[in-house]
Parts: structure tokens; sequence; C-alpha cells
């Protein structure tokens, strides 16, 4: 039987398997793009959460961590639509950053760009397979919250 405390576990500990794998991403070469960097801090805060709510009964705080999933998984749908040409996304990290700038400074960082797939698997992207487990992952905190 799902407890409480096992859903926590899984919805926490699967924000961290995500967070880990995103910077095992980046440790083998796949520099994230600041789309890319916001859907971690959400993750992130899941994980503090999952870990308070270990301690303290109710509901309050397995729906933050389901708030918390949630908007990592809006982010990951919304930077999908933006690797897609859905929609267009912030021109500080898009192909429309190139108009400006001097791009073959060798100054700083390299430009990652938002609007272009580093990696997919089964034709989706980090970020759609992020949007994808973060859904799965509100689900998990909802069943815990009903559960207190």
């Amino acid at each position: 039987m799902l407890t409480r405390r096992i859903l926590i576990l899984l919805a926490a500990g699967g924000s961290l398997i995500m967070l880990a794998g995103a910077f095992g991403f980046q440790a083998l070469g796949y520099p994230p793009c600041a789309m890319c960097l916001w859907q971690r801090w959400p993750h992130a805060a899941a994980i503090g959460v999952g870990a308070i709510a270990l301690a303290l009964p109710g509901r309050l705080l397995p729906l933050a961590g389901a708030a918390a999933a949630a908007a990592t998984a809006g982010i990951g749908v919304y930077h999908t639509g933006v690797e897609r040409d859905w929609w267009q996304g912030p021109t500080a990290c898009t192909g429309g950053a190139l108009g400006g700038g001097d791009l073959l400074s060798l100054d700083g960082p390299p430009l990652v760009l938002c609007d272009v797939v580093a990696w997919q698997f089964l034709t989706l992207s980090m970020a759609s397979w992020n949007a994808l487990g973060s859904l799965a992952l509100v689900a998990l905190w909802v069943m815990a919250a009903r559960k207190s």
C-alpha cells in the first residue's frame, strides 16, 4: 500500500533523480540553456518540501510539492513549444539573440540556445521528458496530500 510517506519519498526522490540526470547530462557535455536552468529550481524546491513533509503532518506541504512539480512541468511544456517553434521564446536565449552581440568572442561561455534541441530520445527533448516526468510527480504529490 502506498502510504503518505512512501508517496512523498517517491515524489521528492523523482525530483532528485531528474535533477541528478540534468547535472549528469551537463557533465557529459550538454550545457544547459537558460530555460533548462529554470526547470531545475522547482525540482530543488520539491526536494526540500519533501524533506520537511516527511517530518510534518498535513496536506499543505504535499500540495506545495505538487505546485513545484507543476511549475517545472509548465516550464518544460513552454520550453518544448519554443524548441518546436510553436511559439516564440525569450529573445535572450533563442535564435533571435543572434542578431546582436559579438558571437565570435572567446571571452565568455558558449551561447546555448533555448530553441535548439541538444538531445532527444523517442523524438522528445529533455524539456519534453521533464514535462512528462514532472506531471507524474504532480500526481504522486496530490496522492500524498489526499492521504494526509
